[in-house]
């Protein structure tokens, strides 16, 4: 679907190989600059948020819509629920960092040792959307969810490059890759945990679903399509 002349679609599938590649980027950001972006959160934006607050979930909703948009394959991003995922992600033991190490020292690393940031996924998420907001506001005196798609598309792209700065020093391509990241996560996981909403991601691709007895089709259908309406975790509860 193309909107404003930009084939969101097109952006999406070419963005896979350098958010991969952005999430584990080496960085270096002192413990001050982190805390710095640790501020108080102010009141999730609604009873359907248990983390984002107004702003953010603004920011997460525009975010997620202008990446998947609505076309004839599925719906748009928050008709699938991704921000619903990605707010969940970020209030759960990910966001919070339950299984990553943050004691430090926090020097610059090498690409391939992974995230390096004194930060907890949801904290960078929350400095990320502020310091990205902030650039928007000086780059076209608007927040990122009031640009028009030309302009979201700016911003992603200087985001997954690098080409955007940060006054605080927080690696744009970092912050990029962890939201693609999770807006890859909520598009194709199981919907018990509030993206892909009515299966409509896997429905499009054709993936079954997670029921263990599929192999015993594989001689039934070889060289045939398997059309099967998919399952998911609360249909085998």
């Amino acid at each position: 679907m193309k909107d404003d002349g930009i084939n969101r679609r097109d952006f999406l599938k070419g963005a896979v190989a350098g958010g991969a590649v952005a999430t584990t980027a080496a960085v270096g950001m002192t413990p001050q600059a982190a805390q710095a972006q640790q501020k108080p959160a102010a009141a999730p934006a609604s009873p359907g948020y248990s983390y984002l607050n107004l702003e953010e979930a603004a920011f997460v909703e525009a975010m997620v819509d202008h990446m998947i948009p609505a076309d004839q394959y599925s719906p748009k991003g928050t008709d699938l629920g991704i921000n619903i995922y990605i707010d969940r992600a970020l209030a759960g033991g990910w966001g919070k960092g339950d299984r990553l190490y943050m004691q430090g020292p926090w020097k610059v690393g090498h690409p391939n040792q992974g995230y390096q940031l004194p930060l907890k996924p949801a904290d960078l998420y929350r400095a990320g959307i502020a310091a990205t907001n902030a650039y928007c506001k000086k780059t076209y005196g608007k927040t990122f969810d009031q640009l028009p798609a030309a302009q979201k598309q700016e911003v992603l792209v200087g985001l997954q490059g690098n080409k955007i700065k940060f006054d605080s020093g927080l690696p744009t391509n970092t912050f990029f890759g962890t939201m693609y990241q999770t807006v890859m996560e909520g598009m194709f996981a199981d919907p018990i945990y509030g993206g892909n909403r009515n299966k409509a991601v896997w429905k499009m691709i054709g993936f079954p679903g997670v029921v263990a007895v599929h192999a015993q089709n594989i001689e039934k259908f070889r060289d045939k399509r398997y059309v099967v309406e998919p399952l998911g975790i609360a249909d085998l509860s």
